[in-house]
């Protein structure tokens, strides 16, 4: 006798996965990265994400990022920690391609735990290959910093950078180097220490001093660390639900961003493969966070920028202060070149638009669809930083909708003025928009189903 199965029943009832438990166990790696010049809101992103989330992960950079999550009006503030640790059912995990600074980190643990961080011990997890950032490279980042004169980049003077040249050049130190032979790790810290000194004869190091506060370290973080490579492979064979939060974002990447005005790590999508050791058949969504008007912090380019009273109206409004540096953040219109760039860089399965409700008071709004140089429209984000400054743009401008948004729970609630505004982004940037912030909590989350 023929037997008919009723695959939608039993997909209902939870006895064979459905549509969206099979994708993720194909693809069960979901990537959130920055599409502009950062600071777009990745944190509450992720953080909403990883209410779904086994594992968290950070693959790249240092804490030289900042990222906020709102939970019970509590706010907590993460440069290396990946934010998906807020959620007490999540491992996190710091990757092979991040830079750590020990001290910095023990803060951060810190101070969250003050605000209400719980059971990270049990939920922190170091790779063991990667480098460590000492106040070496932080001593020497400001002196290169300031040895740029008017041509400064805008470093944070985490010592990010020197770390990751220290890395380049093979006379870094990683975990494994400071857990492993104590005496070793002592030789190769004096070189390393050794061959700055004798860069910079200025700086002075009391190398025991130094040593002394480093085993301590050694004791505070050698349970957390790891071999992450298999640990990540295993919960890829288990079918796990892994986030990967980049930092930073494309337009800061050290091979796709505003050269020289850049972070040093990639932070596009090649940098999560890298900076894990997982491999690219494993990634399923990769969202790109697009804040609804565009900031940077620092020198360089920026054709869109406002430095007007509409400027001022959204630094004050958006509240436009780096986590990080605490200084203030330049503003201008969004811009669809670069967020084209990076689509194609990094191919995004969806978008989240955040910070729409700091438009809510403007009666019309630009967004920058087209470059043109020297009389001839470019098809791309330029390469060179000088033609950045000297691109003429093309925009289009919508009408404001003067309501405020912040209320908001669904795409049906926003105004018409608004929604045709997230509706033109999606078209131009032919990327389906999945969310839409309209404040700092995370209630203030709308997901879209489908405009």
């Amino acid at each position: 006798m023929k037997r008919t199965v009723d695959c939608a029943n039993m997909e209902q009832n939870g006895l064979i996965p459905n549509k969206k438990q099979r994708l993720i166990a194909k693809n069960p790696v979901t990537v959130v990265l920055g599409t502009q010049w950062g600071d777009e809101g990745k944190g509450k992103i992720v953080d909403m994400i990883a209410s779904d989330a086994d594992i968290c992960c950070r693959c790249q950079g240092g804490n030289n990022a900042g990222h906020t999550v709102v939970v019970k009006e509590k706010m907590y503030d993460f440069h290396i920690l990946p934010s998906g640790i807020v959620n007490p059912d999540c491992i996190a995990v710091i990757g092979n391609g991040v830079v750590v600074h020990l001290p910095d980190l023990f803060e951060e643990i810190e101070k969250n735990v003050q605000k209400g961080l719980e059971d990270w011990e049990n939920r922190l997890i170091i790779s063991d290959r990667a480098h460590l950032v000492f106040d070496i490279h932080q001593i020497v980042d400001g002196i290169q910093e300031s040895g740029r004169g008017k041509h400064v980049i805008g470093t944070t003077k985490k010592g990010i950078g020197p770390t990751y040249s220290c890395k380049a050049t093979r006379n870094g130190l990683r975990m494994c180097d400071l857990l492993g032979d104590f005496t070793l790790f002592s030789d190769k810290y004096q070189k390393l220490i050794d061959y700055y000194t004798s860069h910079h004869p200025d700086i002075t190091v009391n190398v025991e001093e130094d040593l002394k506060k480093l085993k301590v370290y050694r004791e505070r973080v050698s349970p957390l660390v790891r071999d992450t490579v298999p640990f990540l492979h295993k919960a890829i064979k288990d079918g796990k639900h892994i986030l990967i939060e980049g930092a930073q974002s494309t337009i800061l990447d050290i091979d796709f961003g505003l050269y020289p005005f850049v972070t040093s790590s990639n932070c596009s999508v090649g940098g999560v493969c890298t900076g894990l050791g997982i491999p690219p058949h494993v990634l399923g969504e990769v969202y790109g966070v697009v804040k609804a008007y565009l900031t940077r912090v620092g020198q360089g380019g920026f054709p869109t920028e406002l430095m007007d009273e509409t400027g001022d109206l959204l630094i004050n409004r958006g509240h436009e202060y780096g986590v990080t540096t605490g200084r203030k953040r330049r503003v201008g219109w969004l811009d669809m070149v670069m967020l084209n760039f990076s689509n194609m860089i990094s191919g995004f399965t969806g978008i989240a638009i955040t910070k729409l409700d700091i438009l809510d008071i403007f009666n019309e709004i630009k967004i920058g669809i087209g470059y043109c140089l020297n009389g001839k429209k470019l098809e791309s984000f330029p390469a060179l930083a000088e033609d950045l400054k000297h691109v003429t743009v093309e925009y289009i401008t919508l009408p404001g909708w003067n309501l405020d948004t912040s209320k908001a729970r669904s795409f049906s609630n926003l105004p018409p003025n608004a929604q045709a505004y997230v509706m033109k982004i999606q078209e131009l940037m032919n990327v389906p928009v999945k969310w839409i912030g309209v404040g700092q909590a995370r209630e203030s989350i709308i997901e879209v189903a489908q405009i």
